[in-house]
């Protein structure tokens, strides 16, 4: 009514939708009630962080996201408020296998069998290597990902699948973690490039035990995999990429800032890789006191 009254009269109004003009100021005068000003916040929370990821969360996330803001809610409310907006997340699609090897190679034991969470930070390291389009030809991104936090630790980006795109990655990965075990486990495909002379070199200098999985079963290699699909649906495949340098600078953006620190990860509770290593490092010192 309070949209058509400068069209047409209360009194014409009122008698078309059959209240009483007394009926009519009442209500107008009356406050919203705490279920409606409610409903308000959570619609503008919900369309809030499903803006702040990308537009790539679910309800899922976008509860784990008002469930840290101190909101008490449950995911049905969730789900029905997105439905309601009109919002979707988005979900990656099956990936394909993309390994070259070569029957010449030399290929190590799975030492991991699809076993990727020791429960522990530098004991699995896992790596792939996926093709990136861009208008001015393709780029090849390399990832090195500890299992347990589900932090990217090590990446490269180049115009080339050379061995040395793995080996920068692992290198990468070295720096940031300093002090490791003495054996750290890093599990690849049978990609030629991991099971080159050079990586088996470099390996041994550096007291990394390589792993291996089979030959187009993705599931061997289901962590990298994963990460690749996110990567690409979430992000890659949603802009353009007119040059190789823009690609480089914003995969590189996307991995550390987006993936690694503020994405909510499902199988490390909702949290950000970062911080459930930052929860990691408060619980190992906590255990120290208290021996």
């Amino acid at each position: 009514m309070l949209v058509e009254k400068t069209n047409f009269s209360i009194v014409r109004m009122v008698r078309l939708l059959a209240v009483s003009r007394s009926g009519y100021y009442a209500w107008l005068g009356r406050s919203p009630s705490e279920r409606a000003v409610r409903r308000e916040n959570i619609d503008q929370k919900v369309a809030w962080f499903h803006s702040d990821s990308d537009e790539v969360y679910g309800a899922p996330r976008i509860l784990a996201d008002l469930r840290a803001d101190g909101e008490t809610i449950s995911r049905k409310t969730v789900a029905s408020t997105m439905r309601r907006l009109g919002l979707v997340g988005i979900s990656p699609k099956r990936w394909r296998t993309t390994t070259v090897s070569q029957a010449e190679d030399a290929y190590p034991v799975d030492a991991v069998k699809r076993e990727w969470d020791t429960g522990a930070l530098n004991q699995v390291w896992v790596g792939d290597i996926t093709y990136l389009r861009t208008w001015e030809g393709w780029l090849y991104l390399a990832t090195v990902i500890d299992a347990h936090s589900r932090r990217v630790i090590g990446w490269a980006i180049a115009d080339h699948m050379r061995t040395d795109l793995i080996q920068d990655a692992l290198v990468m990965a070295m720096a940031l973690r300093g002090e490791r075990l003495e054996q750290v486990i890093f599990h690849s495909d049978r990609g030629t490039q991991y099971a080159s002379a050079q990586i088996t070199a470099f390996a041994k200098a550096h007291r990394i035990t390589r792993s291996m999985g089979y030959t187009g079963v993705c599931w061997d290699n289901a962590m990298a995999e994963s990460f690749f699909a996110t990567l690409k649906t979430e992000f890659y495949h949603r802009r353009v990429w007119p040059s190789k340098n823009k690609a480089s600078r914003e995969v590189g953006a996307w991995i550390e800032d987006r993936d690694n620190r503020r994405r909510r990860h499902t199988s490390l509770g909702q949290v950000s890789p970062v911080d459930f290593e930052l929860q990691y490092a408060n619980q190992n010192a906590d255990f120290a006191k208290a021996a």
